[in-house]
């Protein structure tokens, strides 16, 4: 049975993207984690208050000031926030 150059070249084909494909994957892994920082967020990217990725200088001062807050005792808030809640009155 005969092979047609047809044929022959849609395999040809099929085996010489193969591995553009898998190139494609392996660079897209590398890419993805810097890239996504600068999508917008309504395009699916992080939001504005989301904390700096591990092991960059802004990460480890962003630790340090959560640390800092932590150990901070609380404010107490005004008195008059704390009193007793507002009577409810009947309503007629």
């Amino acid at each position: 049975m005969p092979i047609s150059a047809r044929l022959f070249a849609v395999v040809l084909a099929a085996a010489l993207l193969t591995p553009c494909l898998s190139g494609c994957g392996t660079i897209n892994e590398k890419l993805a984690d810097s890239v996504g920082d600068y999508v917008p967020h309504w395009l699916g990217g992080l939001p504005a208050d989301a904390p700096p990725r591990p092991g960059t200088a802004k990460y480890e001062e962003f630790m340090r000031e959560r640390e800092r807050q932590r150990l901070e005792p609380k404010v107490q808030k005004e008195d008059a926030s704390q009193s007793s809640p507002p009577s409810m009155d009947p309503v007629h």
